[in-house]
């Protein structure tokens, strides 16, 4: 994808500006203060991120990330509210009141296996021990700057409103998000605006993956493997047997389906017969519907699977999320407001260390130079991404908008330790206060214009059709605050 030149876009915003752009017809600029508050708190965030990244907890887990964050947005002046929707480490932050009511989302949660130090070379902190792979704690801690700086502006202003922040937990997996939209979180709320950390600076303009995921734990009866082998039931088998199924099934399923599983727990010594065993599935596909019947089919499997080795089974349904619905209403605001921002320069030190992570990532075309440039707006952008986020839910209760900051090293896979390294160290902490000053200046823009936020609605009314009714497929279950256990 061809890259704006810095000088085009220099030249663009000076022509064009936003709707709260800097000197002109509409006198002073009043969101600079926004930029310059994140500015001055900077080395502040990054060390908050970073002791989050030294966290690492699993989701459902983020009990320190959780409270620190908690505790950054209380002594700044927001109300806070812990525990919400049935999960200890879920929360929300609110200031103001009455209308419009804008949401500010916020992830923390690491992933399992990926413990990394910052050094351009694999070396984990722990071994087989949890890491940052996505860039949550950077997710956190930008959304959290930009709610903080947002509030200040809004006080200088006397501006009008709700700002709530939103501490969303187990977005790997765990839904965290989707318990919060079921409990009716959002119900109010007029616009939601968050981010993710990537390897450029873009706003986001293609949907996700839908998704539904489990863990199948069957029961057999275990036996000593050689003396009596006819008296024992294989949970094993059934975990085998159910996988097979599953992979001849893969001919058959829609081009764009993922089915993804690990066998988390097959047994403890080759001479006795499990008595239980688990395995952990993840079914994606574009559209929520179709999600629906592939796993429909897999649970078949699961039903044979038993049958056949005279087991039992039951399913703990671990997550499920819709797709993500994208707003162009709200993405151009988005785009400006990122333009303006821009991105940043790699110092002789970070292009140094970034040079040497890329001898350990597949060979990129992308330049380490574009993490000064912001990709130009995807106006005819089509298709989907392979990811699925939590988010996707909240975008069909709620106009959403979503953008990318480069918080890696060009070229860097999400999920991969190249990814905990840079998220760690001083690209990672750039990359995430481009990611806070661009959502403040969105934020502050919508805060201003209403009728913004009705074209978005609008957007989203006619994305979702007439008769649209918000179910999850996690039914009335509660959190399966587990499932990383």
């Amino acid at each position: 994808m061809r890259l704006y030149p810095l000088l085009a876009r220099v030249v663009l915003l000076t022509l064009c500006g936003s709707s709260l752009g800097a000197q002109g017809a509409k006198g002073p600029d009043k969101t600079a203060s926004l930029l310059t508050a994140i500015d001055a708190k900077a080395t502040h965030y990054a060390n908050v991120a970073h002791q989050i990244w030294g966290f690492a907890e699993l989701g459902y887990q983020e009990v320190k990330s959780s409270a620190l964050l908690q505790r950054e947005l209380a002594d700044a002046g927001f109300t806070v509210k812990a525990g919400v929707a049935g999960i200890p480490t879920a929360f929300t932050a609110e200031y103001g009141s009455g209308k419009p009511v804008i949401a500010i989302l916020g992830e923390f949660d690491a992933l399992p296996g990926l413990s990394q130090d910052t050094v351009p070379v694999q070396h984990p902190l722990v071994a087989g021990g949890a890491g940052h792979g996505c860039g949550h704690h950077l997710f956190g801690t930008a959304t959290v700057a930009t709610a903080i700086a947002v509030r200040e502006w809004m006080i200088a202003n006397k501006v009008a409103g709700t700002l709530r922040f939103y501490g969303t937990p187990a977005e790997e997996g765990g839904a965290g998000k989707v318990y919060m939209v079921r409990d009716g979180l959002f119900d109010d709320v007029d616009v939601a605006v968050t981010w993710h950390p990537g390897d450029r600076n873009d706003v986001q303009t293609v949907s996700t993956l839908a998704n539904v995921s489990g863990k199948f734990r069957f029961k057999g009866i275990s036996a000593h493997a050689a003396a009596s082998p006819e008296q024992g039931r294989s949970a094993l088998d059934a975990v085998e047997a159910m996988d097979h199924m599953v992979n001849m099934m893969r001919e058959h399923v829609p081009q764009e389906t993922r089915i993804h599983y690990v066998i988390t727990n097959g047994g403890r010594a080759p001479n006795v017969v499990p008595d239980f065993a688990e395995v952990y599935y993840v079914v994606r596909h574009p559209d929520i519907r179709e999600v629906d019947r592939i796993w429909a089919r897999v649970q078949d499997a699961a039903k044979g699977a038993a049958l056949g080795t005279g087991t039992s089974y039951e399913l703990v349904v671990t997550g499920s999320v819709y797709n993500l619905l994208i707003n162009k209403t709200l993405a151009k605001v988005q785009q400006r407001s990122l333009e303006r921002v821009g991105g940043y320069t790699y110092t002789a030190a970070e292009r140094a260390w970034a040079e040497r992570l890329r001898q350990a990532l597949p060979p990129s075309s992308i330049p380490l130079e574009s993490v000064a440039q912001v990709q130009p707006y995807a106006a005819d952008a089509s298709g989907t991404g392979m990811a699925s986020t939590d988010v996707g839910d909240v975008s069909w209760r709620v106009p959403t908008v979503q953008l990318g900051a480069a918080t890696w090293v060009p070229g860097t896979p999400a999920h991969s330790w190249q990814a905990v390294a840079a998220g760690g160290m001083s690209i990672g902490n750039r990359g995430m206060i481009v990611a806070a000053k661009a959502m403040a200046l969105t934020t502050a823009e919508l805060f201003t214009s209403p009728a913004t936020i009705a074209a978005a609605r609008a957007e989203l009314e006619a994305a979702r059709g007439p008769h649209f009714v918000y179910t999850t497929r996690l039914g009335t279950q509660k959190p399966a605050l587990d499932y990383r256990k």
